[in-house]
């Protein structure tokens, strides 16, 4: 059995949020049909998904101390929003591919918001199935902690050494899959995924887009799931944080796009941060690091990444 502050009513209501919270920006895509996201459009949207992260912490802080008393309503929202934090600032590095993608796969702007919006959905569904794979490992083989903490601290040196590598799309092997194996359109139908011609089942781009949207948040969760499970075991926490910080991504994407640019040092602080956090998850047995301290050193790493960002000009290229 799962350890978890959870109850079977908190996490049907918190699954039948998800498919409304879904089902609302899909239907609301529709209703505005293909165009352009602009910024203050996407500012909107983020401000409502981190409006409704901090609501629902908010929340369930209060029926926790009710229920369980002040220490743990305390430590459990603390939990709640060190997670959501360190995923969300986690998920800026999907922001880097996905404008990669859409470079080399020459997506109208106006199809980007659907390519996103798909993307979500599959990673979202890719990521419970891998919490609660992880939580459940994790509760009958506690050693798997380190091995995460290990791979998050190589990962992070890695990142530092390679943070100014772009990946090579042509190179993906399952972009080379795709192209020997499915009959591709030359060019893009609308908001078609896929469409029947002669008989004959067509691909666009936007599918091969959208795909690989879905691959590219799955080798990042392998990075960001390991490292909430650093700040709790609790699969309510975990998934909770985790799952908020992805549906607010699309809107994210759209805010940073333009910006990119400016915080070219950004994912060096996300380098610090993963290998703080595999450092934190291996030193476990003699140091415990706490919640609280953990979400300030995160705070730090990232704002000073930015902060440096602004006043460090990026190399001349």
């Amino acid at each position: 059995m799962f350890d978890t502050i959870a109850t079977p009513e908190l996490w049907l209501g918190f699954a039948v949020f998800v498919v409304v919270a879904i089902a609302v920006d899909f239907f609301a895509l529709e209703k505005q049909g293909a165009h352009t996201v602009t910024v203050k459009e996407a500012l909107g949207w983020s401000l409502l998904w981190v409006g409704l992260a901090l609501g629902f912490n908010l929340l369930l802080w209060w029926w926790l101390d009710i229920h369980l008393g002040r220490e743990v309503a305390n430590l459990k929202a603390t939990e709640f929003l060190t997670g959501y934090v360190i995923e969300k600032s986690l998920s800026v590095d999907n922001i880097f591919v996905f404008l990669l993608l859409f470079s080399a796969f020459t997506v109208p702007p106006q199809l980007q918001k659907r390519a996103l919006i798909v993307g979500v959905i599959g990673a979202v569904a890719l990521r419970v199935v891998m919490i609660l794979v992880g939580a459940w490992l994790i509760t009958r083989f506690h050693w798997l902690l380190y091995l995460f903490g290990a791979f998050l601290l190589v990962t992070g040196l890695r990142m530092l050494v390679s943070t100014e590598k772009e990946p090579d799309l042509e190179k993906n092997p399952f972009l080379k899959w795709m192209r020997g194996h499915l009959a591709i359109t030359p060019g893009y139908e609308g908001n078609h995924l896929s469409l029947l011609k002669d008989g004959k089942r067509w691909f666009t781009p936007l599918f091969l887009v959208v795909t690989l949207i879905g691959v590219t948040d799955a080798v990042f969760a392998v990075d960001s799931i390991p490292a909430i499970f650093a700040v709790t075991t609790d699969p309510f926490i975990v998934m909770t944080s985790n799952i908020f910080a992805v549906l607010g991504l699309r809107a994210l994407y759209f805010l940073l796009a333009d910006m990119a640019g400016r915080f070219h040092l950004l994912k060096v602080g996300l380098a610090f941060v993963l290998a703080f956090i595999g450092t934190k998850m291996l030193i476990v047995p003699w140091v415990k690091i706490p919640v609280g301290a953990s979400l300030a050193v995160v705070g730090v790493l990232l704002g000073g990444s930015i902060l440096a960002s602004l006043v460090i000009k990026p190399k001349a290229e």
